[in-house]
């Protein structure tokens, strides 16, 4: 049975069909949906979050100041954003956590109703807290902390690790306002056509190599 007959046959079984005169009407409606929606996906570098790759976090502008801290941290040779912000107990685990954190920060975003200062969740907070300690296993557990770190076990245990080392890896300015202008080379939107130099240096170059 070919899939449009199929599908035609379903919407008449649950009365859902639409009569002749508003078919048409129908059919234009559902596609334009179809393709809003595929826009929208293709826009939004949907298929980029599917990865590994920190850049796709600042697909939005307002993570820049996680990003550039990040990426000036000695975390940026070791951990991406995934390795310290989704789950590793499982792989459903993780990407179910990452679509849901995905679709709370889209829908800030969009609303543009994003905080100054970001901060995690309390889901968040405890998904990060349990990655430093899988990372970190030997440090936390290592019997020598406790001679030259006062009261280390309790803190290990009784708070999350950023109450003690609060600048790892995003350091102390978390604000919108503490990049300023700064602007990293975010691979999905630069031109294949960018050019560092531009024309008018390029074409005073060429007069002056011409004499």
């Amino acid at each position: 049975m070919k899939p449009i007959s199929y599908i035609k046959k379903i919407l008449t079984r649950l009365g859902l069909e639409p009569g002749r005169k508003w078919k048409t009407i129908a059919v234009v409606s559902f596609a334009t949906f179809i393709g809003l929606g595929f826009y929208i996906l293709y826009v939004s570098h949907a298929v980029s979050y599917l990865s590994d790759n920190p850049q796709a976090c600042v697909n939005c502008h307002i993570m820049m100041p996680q990003y550039v801290s990040w990426n000036n941290s000695s975390h940026r040779e070791v951990a991406t954003c995934n390795d310290c912000h989704v789950p590793h107990d499982n792989v459903f685990n993780q990407y179910f956590f990452k679509a849901k954190d995905g679709l709370y920060h889209a829908s800030i975003f969009t609303l543009r109703a994003e905080p100054q200062v970001i901060r995690a969740l309390e889901a968040s907070q405890a998904v990060i807290q349990s990655n430093c300690i899988r990372c970190h296993s030997s440090q936390v557990t290592d019997a020598k902390m406790a001679g030259f770190v006062e009261n280390h076990h309790s803190k290990r245990t009784d708070r999350t690790c950023w109450e003690c080392h609060r600048d790892v890896p995003h350091g102390k300015e978390k604000s919108l306002s503490s990049v300023g202008t700064q602007i990293e080379p975010i691979t999905v939107h630069i031109p294949d056509d960018r050019e560092i130099i531009p024309q008018w240096l390029k074409q005073s170059m060429k007069e002056e190599n011409a004499k």
